[in-house]
């Protein structure tokens, strides 16, 4: 289900940026004509928190962080033919987060080129505003998602995003995308081999209502039953290594999404995956360091029905575990709560971690932390 105000959703995920039908958000839209219009909107996250043996003197350390603040615009140029612009806070600037040409003929066949979500597994599809949790990456991430110096060089994309051309569509309950894209252009790749993604899910019960390839991880019992089985995968040549040794890089990942809202009105949903990344050269790459192993993460969460005051509670428990080939392995458990008032479109966060997983994939400091985050779309 794709709402022609569907703005916010329209792209940003991981960022992703999905929706359903009760969490849709409209922003603004302006109708120039029964085949033009331009619609605008705005997400903020920002969260405050504290960690211990984290500060440089091995103190507690306390964070005030605007994790994203994103202007959203999308528009139609003509039938069939549409555009997204979002931006994104970067690095204590902003920048260009999605910059898309959207050719959009059917629900089977699609085909969009610029800058967007390089096919990834579900948390990089959710983007940070979809997903069940606040801070959903602590297993390693896919390229595009994984710079050194936050990014800022730009070797590999940024924010999961990255330039190129994606084709996607829906078949019945099957769904699928497929692209290629810049991928890393460092020093190893002399070759300029492009980075080929993919991602493939079959809804098993309901389909899950998300515009164009993106995810969510909860849609709050609004989508009814859901189970869904998702594969991604990445592929490049000369994706990895030093000028003089280079190598393939290669992932794969295995998702899965069950909701099942309960007759009492209470709703429980359960999310994990399992992914395996390999780098096919021992060559240190100073320049762009990759993670080579398995790792998992499993989450389960329970939505009370009634309200308290304006909100519902949805208490929740995770478990990341990383395992590298050649380095120790770590692990991090968190238990935390939503308070949803609308949906993804406002809620908070209040949660608490203990261990030493993290997105790099390898082992950091074992540490204790606590986080209250708030987040607004529309």
């Amino acid at each position: 289900m794709l709402k022609k105000l569907n703005l916010g959703r329209m792209l940003l995920a991981s960022g992703v940026l999905a929706t359903c039908s009760t969490t849709a958000m409209a922003g603004a839209k302006f109708e120039i004509d029964d085949t033009r219009w331009v619609s605008v909107g705005a997400g903020i996250r920002a969260s405050v928190s504290a960690a211990s043996d984290s500060a440089p003197d091995g103190s507690t350390s306390t964070d005030f962080t605007l994790e994203n603040a994103r202007i959203y615009v999308a528009g139609q140029v003509a039938k069939d033919f549409k555009f997204t612009f979002n931006t994104e806070k970067m690095w204590g600037e902003y920048g260009v987060l999605d910059a898309v040409l959207q050719y959009e003929p059917s629900k089977h066949f699609n085909v969009w080129i610029g800058r967007m979500l390089t096919p990834a597994d579900r948390i990089e599809m959710n983007g940070p505003f979809y997903g069940l949790t606040w801070s959903q990456y602590t297993v390693p991430l896919y390229p595009s998602d994984n710079d050194i110096n936050n990014g800022a060089d730009g070797l590999a994309g940024t924010y999961g995003r990255d330039e190129g051309i994606t084709f996607w569509g829906t078949v019945g309950k099957f769904q699928y995308a497929a692209g290629a894209f810049e991928g890393y252009r460092g020093v190893a790749n002399q070759s300029g081999d492009p980075l080929f993604a993919t991602r493939l899910a079959y809804n098993i019960f309901n389909m899950e209502p998300n515009p164009a390839y993106f995810t969510s991880s909860t849609y709050f019992g609004k989508a009814g039953d859901i189970l869904t089985i998702g594969l991604a995968a990445q592929y490049q040549g000369d994706g990895y290594g030093t000028a003089t040794e280079s190598g393939s890089f290669s992932g794969y990942v295995v998702d899965g999404l069950f909701e099942k809202p309960l007759k009492n009105g209470s709703v429980i949903t359960a999310e994990g995956e399992y992914k395996v990344f390999d780098v096919s050269t021992d060559a240190v790459a100073p320049d762009f360091p990759m993670f080579d192993g398995k790792a998992y993460f499993g989450t389960f969460a329970y939505l009370f029905s009634g309200k308290v005051g304006i909100g519902q509670f949805q208490p929740y428990v995770r478990y990341t575990y990383n395992d590298p080939t050649d380095a120790d392995n770590s692990s991090l458990g968190e238990l935390g709560v939503n308070y949803v008032i609308d949906g993804h479109n406002l809620r908070v966060n209040l949660n608490v971690t203990s261990g030493d997983a993290n997105a790099s994939g390898l082992k950091g400091e074992d540490s204790n932390a606590i986080l209250f985050g708030v987040q607004y779309q529309i």
